[in-house]
């Protein structure tokens, strides 16, 4: 007996909260949180943890007007999942303005120096590579969403109290 499965894409606009499926394991090892219903909550461009796995993290990012200029310490990755959204990216004339050793990108006042390397007009499912001694900024005339790979820095907001949904417990569990 085969089932029938939906694939479903959400938006800012349209989502539903969905839910975890336990088949053979404890529905207590299980948290989600929905990246649009984490963007619809948050600020223009504040970088939210949706997910992690040691120091590297995923955060949800609404992306709304211009961002300020920021400038990674490691590359990272930015995966559209709504809208469109401008990057632009900027080579660093000085790389030290990211410190030794800092994790995930860091916010720059200004525009800084550099040359101009391009711009990428990325749509839902486009992801786009944003490599350390380089700067971006994002720009979106609408609201959208980008999830970004890095490593969690002094900007990544852990609200995993307020964002993840537990699973349901099975029938009768009291624990």
């Amino acid at each position: 007996m085969a089932h029938q499965h939906t694939t479903r894409f959400g938006s800012l606009g349209h989502y539903q909260k969905g839910g975890v499926e336990v088949i053979n394991d404890d529905a207590r090892n299980y948290v989600f949180s929905n990246i649009f219903e984490v963007a619809t909550k948050s600020r223009p461009y504040e970088k939210v943890a949706v997910g992690k796995n040691i120091e590297y993290v995923i955060e949800a990012i609404r992306a709304e007007g211009t961002s300020g200029w920021r400038a990674p310490a490691q590359d990272e990755f930015a995966l559209v999942m709504d809208g469109e959204v401008e990057i632009r990216l900027l080579k660093l004339a000085d790389p030290s303005v990211v410190p030794s050793g800092a994790k995930g990108s860091i916010g720059l006042s200004g525009t800084p120096a550099g040359r101009k390397m391009g711009v990428v007009r990325a749509r839902r499912g486009h992801m786009t590579l944003l490599p350390v001694g380089a700067a971006y900024q994002f720009h979106s005339a609408h609201a959208g969403v980008v999830l970004l790979q890095t490593l969690a820095g002094a900007d990544t907001i852990e609200r995993w109290g307020e964002i993840c949904q537990t699973a349901p417990r099975p029938q009768g569990d009291r624990t």
